[in-house]
């Protein structure tokens, strides 16, 4: 008698299925655990956003004071703290590490390993947000939703979401908020391959990140006129969106469609950032030995 057994076909085929998988999926997860060892950063980080953040919310609170607002104090608020906390979501600079294999030539590399290099790069800078990002976050709520209502600045505290389906709705559109981040840090990274340096590149995306995002003031607060063409620019979904589903302003289909809207621009940024990455690769040339 022979010692062999069979395996049904679906057993055997099942590993294989999902071994092209792992290549990034390990990226992502030792990106991420990389970048959870830098725990001074984000206390760092959490300081400067508590400090800032009080100044935009006494800010706000001087502008309401003076008149009527498309939207109440409250959720005016409680938007601050939510874009404080995710500051560190906003695709305003390039992967370093990245910007660090462009410059020494160490890119050629990452061209010639047997996976495709776009989606390699997006693992890793969705692992590197996502790390760096988190901690700020639940630090954040401490302070704004569980510190301050105890020590009496319940007026200027970070609210819960309008309802439990509300909750749903924007964790769902929070990892469509992280995709699109990364989508758009790929584009900048993209950049730097062809212009062999991510310092200028940076410096641009900086201020438009903020202000179309809705991280320096929300959104509903700038002119009326701009409305439609701020929330279907790409941007949006990164912040306002998710803000809107938060405090219950978009239910139903309104909330559907702001989801499909972040599909939307992740699936575009990425078809174009994966071909403008085999473009830049096709130019590429690296020199040394």
């Amino acid at each position: 008698m022979s010692g062999r057994r069979s395996v049904p076909n679906g057993l055997a085929a099942r590993p294989a299925r999902g071994r092209w998988l792992r290549p990034y999926r390990a990226a992502f997860v030792s990106r991420f655990l990389q970048m959870l060892q830098y725990r001074t950063a984000a206390f760092a980080g959490f300081a400067t956003q508590c400090w800032w953040g009080g100044i935009k919310v006494m800010v706000l609170a001087a502008f309401y004071a003076a008149g009527a607002a498309p939207m109440p104090l409250a959720q005016a608020v409680t938007y601050t703290w939510l874009a404080q906390g995710l500051l560190a979501l906003l695709p305003w600079a390039g992967d370093p590490e990245v910007a660090q294999a462009v410059h020494t030539g160490a890119v050629a590399y990452d061209r010639l390993r047997p996976v495709d290099a776009y989606w390699l790069w997006f693992v890793r800078s969705a692992g590197w947000i996502a790390a760096r990002v988190l901690p700020r976050l639940a630090l954040m709520a401490a302070f704004a939703a569980l510190l301050l209502p105890l020590a009496g600045w319940g007026d200027w505290s970070w609210r819960p979401p309008a309802s439990l389906a509300a909750g749903v709705a924007f964790g769902v559109s929070m990892l469509l908020a992280l995709l699109l981040s990364a989508a758009l840090v790929m584009l900048l990274n993209v950049a730097a391959v062809a212009a062999l340096d991510a310092r200028g590149i940076n410096m641009l995306a900086l201020p438009v990140v903020i202000l179309l995002s809705g991280n320096l003031v929300p959104l509903a607060l700038l002119p009326d006129g701009w409305q439609r063409w701020l929330l279907l620019q790409p941007l949006a979904g990164l912040l306002d969106i998710p803000a809107r589903i938060y405090f219950g302003q978009w239910t139903g289909a309104d909330a559907v469609g702001g989801l499909l809207l972040q599909v939307f621009w992740i699936a575009t940024l990425a078809a174009a950032g994966r071909w403008a990455l085999l473009a830049a690769f096709a130019r590429l040339e690296v020199q040394g030995g």
